[in-house]
């Protein structure tokens, strides 16, 4: 029961990462490549401002600040620098590499004996790991209800047609590169707090911790879509928690039949892959189905 419970955790603090990605790889339909390197350095910049003295909760902040630093770089390297999509994240990814080291000062800084977000009196009175359910269903209910607001506004909307239509939006007179850059800015800030949060249950930040972290999205993302099927926008933001969390006790399930932990990665790209092949899948088997004429499909 408690790896139970330890798996719907992760799987709502992961679901952040898949949100953020959702933003652009889905609505704003922008290859970001960026996440790999905002996740550790949001991981890194928590960590090291709690070592420094400073509260989880503004150490947070710092986090999302720093995620939203580089999905600025990203979306200006793409926008005025006119580098296609796909390499500027790479350019904004790697370059995260250094920066990381740089903030913590080396590779791998642990949390030992530090004050965070799960450490409070209240956290610490919860059930083993119900800290994470807890923490991971009110940041992931703020930050649902935040996007579902600002997709339903005019601005979201302008956000939504850019992506759908770029050239039409701009004879709507939306500044899209403008638009690029917010959603960059918006998405990268929320993988940057999920690396924070991550960082903060595992007691530590690691420099190599961003390896595979977009195939993880991605699977949250295209879980979600295949589980529950045809959604509107606002039910694919909750599927996408939902299908986070379906990973995670996939993961868990896949590790009890004796698998180890050092192929979670291979397993992610499999578990991915298989979910993407779904829908094809299905459609050749129906277009297999044999329909008889004069014969109804109920009969």
């Amino acid at each position: 029961m408690n790896l139970i419970v330890s798996s719907i955790g992760q799987g709502l603090l992961w679901a952040l990462l898949g949100l953020g990605l959702y933003l652009t790889f889905r609505i704003l339909d922008f290859a970001d490549m960026t996440v790999e390197g905002t996740f550790p350095l949001g991981a890194a910049s928590a960590v090291a401002a709690i070592t420094h003295g400073i509260n989880p909760f503004l150490a947070t902040l710092i986090a999302i600040g720093a995620g939203m630093l580089a999905g600025l770089i990203t979306g200006l390297l793409y926008t005025n620098g006119k580098i296609p999509s796909l390499l500027a994240g790479i350019l904004t990814m790697t370059a995260a590499y250094s920066v990381n080291l740089r903030i913590m000062g080396k590779s791998n800084v642990s949390l030992l004996g530090q004050k965070t977000l799960f450490s409070g009196e209240f956290m610490r009175s919860l059930p083993q790991y119900f800290d994470s359910v807890f923490l991971g269903i009110v940041t992931i209910a703020i930050i649902t209800v935040i996007l579902v607001f600002f997709l339903s506004t005019d601005y979201g909307q302008a956000f939504i047609a850019t992506g759908d239509n770029p050239v039409m939006a701009k004879s709507f007179g939306i500044h899209t590169d403008t638009m690029v850059i917010i959603g960059l800015m918006v998405s990268n800030g929320i993988v940057g707090l999920c690396g924070a949060l991550i960082a903060q249950n595992n007691g530590y930040a690691d420099i190599n911790m961003g390896i595979g972290t977009i195939v993880i999205a991605l699977a949250s993302i295209i879980i979600g879509e295949v589980a529950f099927g045809e959604l509107t926008l606002n039910q694919r933001l909750v599927a996408v928690t939902l299908g986070s969390i379906i990973y995670r006790i996939i993961l868990l399930a896949v590790l009890q039949l004796g698998f180890s932990a050092n192929d979670l990665n291979l397993i992610s790209s499999v578990v991915l892959a298989i979910c993407m092949m779904l829908p094809q899948l299905e459609e050749r088997i129906h277009l297999k189905k044999p329909i008889l004429k004069g014969v109804r499909p109920h009969e």
